[in-house]
This record gives structure tokens, sequence and C-alpha cells, in this order.
């Protein structure tokens, strides 16, 4: 693809800074003059004053940083490599349980075969794992059915960028021959799935959603679709994401959330959501940096679950925000999402930011043995919906006794996104510079690209500092979350969302009922740091007394 540099904007010249850092967005010549003016310019943007013997003594220095800046642009980054300073979430004095115990799902085996395809395709993958293991459903009738539902749906639904139809059925055929000959690999044996088209495949194309990446081909393939197929999972497709990780826009269109086809189904994991509500897979994999698992479940009415930031390597997925993105299974049930966790959980010598630590599951736990806390005023009033309130109750109903608690902490949350702002515009650093982001899609004041041009000037000690107060962010967190086993809260409730993809906080995200248009509605479970086995034993009890995640959605229920 031809392309072209930036065309010049007036606006930094207005400002003087653009000269002053040699981007390319600038006007003029790419390398003007540093003057006390220009040095007054950029300390307005960041809130700074300097006196004019300061501004004179500064500027051979600017030059000398301006050019420093130039040399290092001519080495290429590409967006796999990561930073050397590593993000640990670890509180101080706190360490992950490392012994791994045998993992307890408590799967049923005498499960009975739905009669039709369509039901067979709404079914749970703790329930397929049993019907595939007794030999009473095939890896190829059921990838067969999920490829048939993927090629009759996914236009409709915007949600499919590549269909793996001869790979997948080649899968299934192996994982049928060594159930038949008696090789096991578990409760993903032969189950079908599909991924965010941010991870990488070896032999297909990782588009990002993004138009100057979509014919890109990536000569890898990532960390954690080698642990699902070494499990056994049958991987037929890469659904779509919002351009770059943001939104449900992507360069063909806008992914819909199939409740209502008016509506896109939110993002950024818009199409791994959108196909798990439309039983087009029984779960597909996710990625979240400030939301990107928990709002598209939410739109579409499935259950997202986002790991402890370091359980899941995120070798060989797009990065946005080394010290934030997340990655983690969207399905039908919150067992479905234990039993997909189990197997992407471990440490990755190539990915330096993963923490050695144990995925321990016992299904045979009693719920009620939990202590549970809610972030009360969260619950009130205006603040919250019927239906989040309707889970409190249920709770309380059941004879689960509830702790109030109220979400206080020294710092805001608010400014420390701009670290994800930062770390994304060093990711995408070229598509600023020359120009590719104009070939995106969205380009709105709240898209990615102007975002990015701003993050270029927010300055690198302002960016460590609100690492700094990250640090205490995470210390706080920890010392209120730590006297509970789960807390419960409304989704979008105040800053927690905001805050605990900050810390790295575990969340699971289940549909909670329907609002008065007709559309889904979610209910978060928030956990320590790494404790989501907490998350899902209450999570699945609340599923399997209720009847909220089990609805579908009638355009697709045929």
């Amino acid at each position: 693809m031809e392309r072209k540099n930036r065309p010049h904007s007036g606006f930094f010249v207005a400002l003087g800074i653009g000269a002053a850092l040699g981007l390319g967005f600038t006007a003029g010549k790419m390398m003007g003059e540093i003057t006390p003016q220009t040095i007054d310019h950029a300390a307005d943007l960041i809130g700074l004053s300097f006196t004019p013997a300061e501004k004179d003594s500064m500027i051979s220095r600017l030059e000398n940083q301006r050019s420093n800046l130039q040399s290092s642009r001519e080495y290429k980054l590409e967006n796999a490599i990561a930073p050397s300073l590593v993000f640990n979430p670890l509180p101080i004095g706190f360490q992950p349980e490392t012994r791994q115990m045998p993992v307890n799902f408590g799967l049923d085996e005498d499960v009975a075969l739905p009669t039709s395809d369509k039901d067979i395709a709404y079914t749970p993958v703790h329930q397929l794992a049993g019907l595939i293991k007794t030999g009473k459903l095939s890896s190829e009738r059921l990838t067969k059915i999920y490829l048939d539902r993927i090629k009759n749906y996914s236009d409709t639904l915007q949600c499919l960028i590549t269909l793996m139809e001869e790979d997948a059925l080649r899968k299934a055929r192996l994982m049928d021959a060594e159930l038949a000959s008696g090789r096991y690999r578990g409760p993903l044996h032969g189950i079908p799935y599909g991924i965010k088209d941010l991870l990488a495949v070896k032999g297909t194309k990782t588009t990002w959603g993004a138009a100057p990446y979509q014919d890109q081909e990536i000569d890898e393939t990532a960390q954690i679709v080698t642990q699902l197929d070494d499990a056994g999972a049958v991987l037929v497709g890469k659904f779509t994401l919002g351009a770059l990780a943001m939104g449900d826009v992507w360069y063909g269109g806008v992914t819909k959330n199939p409740w209502n086809l008016e509506q896109g189904s939110s993002g950024s994991s818009a199409g791994s959501a959108s196909a798990v509500s439309a039983g087009l897979v029984p779960f597909a994999i996710g990625t979240e940096t400030l939301g990107s698992i928990v709002s598209p479940s939410t739109r579409n009415g499935v259950t997202g679950l986002r790991p402890t930031y370091g359980r899941v390597s995120k070798h060989g997925a797009m990065a946005l925000s080394w010290s934030m993105d997340k990655i983690g299974p969207i399905s039908r049930s919150a067992l479905d999402n234990a039993i997909v966790l189990s197997v992407l959980n471990g440490k990755d010598f190539k990915d330096p930011s993963t923490i050695e630590a144990a995925f321990n599951f016992d299904g045979d736990k009693n719920p009620k043995d939990l202590k549970i806390g809610y972030f009360k005023s969260f619950f009130e009033g205006n603040r919250s919906s019927e239906n989040d309130r309707k889970v409190l109750e249920f709770l309380e109903t059941e004879g689960f006794e509830l702790h109030p608690v109220e979400l206080e902490t020294s710092v805001s949350a608010g400014p420390l996104t701009m670290m994800l702002m930062v770390e994304g515009a060093a990711a995408f650093d070229e598509l600023t510079r020359l120009g590719w982001d104009d070939e995106l899609v969205a380009q709105g004041r709240s898209a990615w690209p102007n975002l990015f041009r701003a993050a270029r000037l927010i300055p690198a000690v302002e960016y460590v500092n609100l690492a700094r107060q990250r640090s205490v962010l995470i210390q706080e967190m920890h010392e209120l979350m730590k006297d509970y086993d789960v807390i419960v809260t409304p989704s979008y409730g105040g800053q927690q969302l905001q805050i605990t993809n900050l810390t790295g906080h575990p969340a699971l995200c289940m549909p909670n009922g329907f609002n008065q248009s007709g559309s889904p509605t979610s209910i978060t479970l928030l956990g320590n740091l790494f404790e989501e086995d907490k998350l899902v034993l209450l999570g699945e009890y609340i599923q399997r007394k209720t009847d909220w995640q089990a609805k579908r959605p009638p355009l697709f229920d045929k």
C-alpha cells in the first residue's frame, strides 16, 4: 500500500511545539528554530512557565534532545517490542499462590444431547465437554455446526475477519481420532472457538481491525493460541475488533449486537462477544485494556472474565498498553471461562510481564463460605439499575451475608489513564508520524488518531509521576479488597472499571437481565489479585440459580 507522510498542519505551528520536537505533523520546516517563544508555547501546554534566563539556557539542550529524538526514530520498532520497564501489579508484601492443585470443575458427563443443531450451538462448554468425552457428539459435527452458523450469520453481524474452515475441520477430525484411540486432552478437547483478530496466527492475516494493517501477516502464533491448540481446542475463525482495540468500528464496518442490529456490539472485543452471543462459537478470546471485555460482554449479554494482569501471556498479541493489556475468555457461563482460563494461565518466558501463579478452582467448595462485599453507594439512587439491585436481593435471599464497602482512594483514576494514551502513542508511533492514521475509519476527537497525536505532548516526567501515583493506587486497592473474597459492583459503577484495570484486579462480568429497551445488562464481580477461582465460584452459583445467561437473541435462535 502506497503511503505518504502526514500533510502539514498549521495547528502546531501556532503552538510552536511541533518544530521543537521534530514531529512529522508540523507545518513549515521539519526542524524549525527553537526560540523562547517556542518554549513558551510548549510550556503552556503542560502548565509550566520559565523565566527569560531559564529559556535562554534551555535552547541548546532542547536542540540536542531534538537531534537525539530524530536519531532514535531511525531505529524501527515493531509493535511486538515491549519496553524494558515491566509493569508489576503486586502490592508490597503480596505474592500469589504458586502451588498448583488438581482442578475440579465438577463436570457432569451424563449430559443429554440436544435434538437440534441450534440447541447444540447454544450449549455451554462445560456441557459440550461431556458430550464430546462420552462420544455422544463428535468434534467434527460440532465444528460443522458452528462453521455453518458463522457462514450464515457473520455477514449480518459483521463480526468475522477470517474463517479457518479447512484447518478447523482437520483439527476436529484429529481430535475425534485421538479420542477413539484413548487420548483425551481435557475439557476443551474438540471444542471450537474464535479469537479476537489482534492475536497472531501464522499463515493468516492479523489485521488489528485497522485499514493500515488489513493485509498484515505476522510470522508467528500467539502463545495462548498454542496453549489452546495443545488443550485440543479447535480454532474456527478470527473475529473483528474495533480498530486498534477501540470500539466496534473496524475497516469493514460496524460489528452488530445480536439483540439489536441497529446497535453496535460495543468494543473492542466486538466480534468475539457478538459471535458468542449469536451462537457462532461456544467461547472466544477477547482482550481488555480499559473495558474491552466488560463492555461488549454487557452489550451482547454474555459472560466475560478479565484475568489478573500478568496471569496470561500477551506474546503474539497486538500491544496497545504494555502495562494495562489483559487477555481473557468470553463465553456463555462463568464455569466455561474457568475452564478456558485454566488453559491460558501460566508464566511465559517470552512475556516478561507474566507472573507465576496457580489457578486452583474447586467446584465442590461452598460459595456461601465466601466473604462478599458490595460497593454500597453504587447501588443507591440513580447510580445503579433495578437489575443491579436484584442481584443483591437474590444473594440475600439465598442466605449470603453482604458487607457494605465504599470505593475510596486518595488517587483519582482519571489522570492515570493518560498512561494508556502515552503507551498507545508509542505502540503506534509510525502510524502518527507517517500519517497512516488518516486511513482509520474513526476520525473524531475521541478516536485514536487524535488521542495519539495529543498524547505525544504528555511529558515523560509526568508519565513517570503518574506511574508513581499508580503504585499508591495499587496499594490502596489491595488494602481495600483484601478483607473480602468477592466485591459486587455495577459494571460501570463510579471509577471501579478504570481503577481495577489500572491495578490489574480480575473481574467477572455477567448478564443480569434486560433494560426497558430489551438490551442486556450486566453485573460485575471483583476479586483479589490471582483469585479468579472465587469469582467463578460465586458466578457459577448465581448462574445455576438464575436464567439471565440462558437467554438467546431471537433473530439468531434458529
